[in-house]
């Protein structure tokens, strides 16, 4: 008898944690032929906006000392372990090579807005977000910023700290040294809150 990770095609892992697979959110309606993959991969029109918007200031921001990659970046732990992230940024004088790999060295800073993983089978979908984030603070992440569409609330997790904080999203936020963000603000700005 084949296990689920043999009969699942490999492109439907969005995240792989010791060996085990987590999938893509809509997994199931795709193996029944009720979903094409683009439809399960694809970014809603709110997370691009968001992550196109984050991406520009961002980038105006730190200037040329950094990376800005996007486009659910694969950040490798080991073997049998990776993360994808919607934004991760690294300082150019890490030597990155550009290459068809995962990034196998930590970023500073990672911004996940929502998540694309199916989180049905998972039995405490919340711990989902809490191991990830402390994953990428073990990986060596400097911080790590979630953005929660549907609660318009932002988690902050630092390098360091043992308290992580939850606010909402129409507050400042400090993303990275002296740059903060209202993400309300944001949207009212282009016309869309």
């Amino acid at each position: 008898m084949k296990s689920a990770t043999q009969v699942i095609p490999k492109s439907l892992i969005y995240e792989m944690v010791n060996g085990k697979p987590i999938y893509y959110k809509g997994y199931k309606a795709y193996l029944k032929g009720n979903k094409q993959l683009a439809e399960i991969m694809g970014s809603s029109t709110f997370q691009l906006f968001l992550v196109t918007e984050l991406i520009f200031i961002l980038r105006s921001f730190l200037g040329k000392e950094y990376f800005v990659f996007s486009n659910e970046l694969g950040l490798q732990f080991s073997k049998k372990s990776w993360r994808a992230a919607d934004i991760a940024i690294v300082k150019k004088d890490k030597n990155i090579k550009i290459e068809n790999k995962y990034l196998s060295i930590p970023p500073e800073y990672v911004i996940e807005i929502d998540t694309k993983a199916d989180l049905t089978e998972i039995s405490n979908p919340l711990g989902y977000y809490q191991e990830k984030t402390q994953e990428l603070l073990d990986f060596g992440v400097k911080r790590i910023i979630w953005i929660f569409t549907d609660t318009e609330k932002v988690m902050i997790a630092n390098q360091g700290s043992k308290r992580w904080e939850i606010i909402d999203w129409d507050q400042e936020i400090a993303f990275i040294d002296d740059l903060k963000i209202n993400i309300h603000q944001l949207l009212v700005d282009n016309g869309l809150g």
